[in-house]
């Protein structure tokens, strides 16, 4: 089912037009807008230094948000398109979209690898390598997952974990399609690469020495 989402705080913006969003951004505010879910688009305003935060953080046009604004129910948004200043590259404008519970979206959704306490490879002394920390899906608005568990517990050293072990929610889907693409695996400890690298070069050593004392030993006989 769906876990926190993250609160987006606003206010609502009582002008509309070029001189209302100029005064809001001369405020420290930066204007913006909610539209569709079958209501009147809502001008507000967002404080500038919290909406820029959460631009830094990334994955803003693909996070679920809980719009809260004084005086009104909350609402789930999601972001459509930030307008930015040509120069100085900073937000001038935000578009939010309203959601229904049954719309469906695109959202990274967190990897959390269990039953590490116990895995036989990281019991060995393996290391575990995670290769995507978050998956890409589609969801319903109403069953965003909090995260997605992978079971490591049967995996050993050399194993490779791959999206196909993650069991996705109902009605959920990776965005990328068509390949069973790596999201994490265990590899050997460091010291046993380099006991492994020494034995290597010890063997290709007498095998070397080998064929040198072989080919002495053929010259001689000549």
């Amino acid at each position: 089912m769906a876990g926190q989402i993250p609160d987006l705080n606003a206010t609502a913006r009582a002008g509309t037009g070029k001189g209302a969003a100029r005064q809001a951004r001369r405020e420290g505010l930066v204007p913006g807008v909610v539209y569709g879910g079958g209501t009147d688009p809502q001008p507000i305003n967002i404080k500038y230094n919290e909406l820029l935060k959460r631009l830094k953080a990334g994955r803003f046009l693909s996070t679920l948000f809980n719009l809260k604004v004084e005086g009104q129910d909350d609402v789930r948004v999601i972001c459509r398109g930030v307008q930015r200043d040509v120069v100085k590259d900073l937000p001038t404008h935000v578009d939010l979209m309203r959601l229904h519970r049954t719309s469906r979206v695109n959202l990274f959704i967190p990897v959390e690898f269990t039953g590490q306490e116990n895995c036989k490879g990281l019991r060995r002394g393996g290391v575990l390598t995670v290769v995507r920390n978050e998956v890409e899906l589609r969801v319903t608005a109403g069953d965003i997952p909090e995260v997605l568990q992978v079971d490591i517990t049967e995996h050993d050293i050399g194993d490779v974990i791959h999206m196909s072990e993650i069991t996705l929610p109902e009605g959920a889907r990776s965005v990328i399609t068509g390949r069973d693409f790596v999201i994490g695996n265990i590899s050997a400890p460091s010291s046993l690469k380099s006991a492994d690298d020494e034995a290597e070069e010890a063997e290709a050593e007498a095998e070397s020495l080998a064929a040198a004392e072989a080919a002495d030993e053929a010259a001689e006989e000549e």
